[in-house]
């Protein structure tokens, strides 16, 4: 199991009809294949200054694989985080 992990602050005023246009094209995502448990949420600690976060789950390294490469995926990175997205963090565990 591979969970991914994605905090990250957006360009766009909080709230705006941008941020939400984002958040629903990110939102598209949690039905390529393989992704499990996909969720979006908004961040509050003081300690980050990224506004929000998304998780999901793959059972094996080629369903990652998989999602990484799919085309949804790509236009996504390619329309809509890379030039939306002011900073982000990303990280990907595994079970110990």
């Amino acid at each position: 199991m591979i969970e991914h992990t994605v905090t990250f602050r957006l360009k766009h005023p909080a709230n705006s009809p941008e941020a939400a246009a984002f958040l629903a094209a990110a939102a598209t995502l949690a039905h390529l294949p393989g992704v499990r448990d996909f969720a979006i949420r908004r961040q509050v600690s003081p300690k980050l200054d990224h506004t929000h976060g998304i998780t999901m789950k793959f059972a094996t390294q080629a369903d990652y694989d998989t999602y990484t490469t799919h085309p949804d995926h790509v236009t996504f990175v390619q329309t809509h985080w890379l030039p939306e997205v002011a900073a982000f963090q990303e990280s990907d565990f595994i079970p110990l």
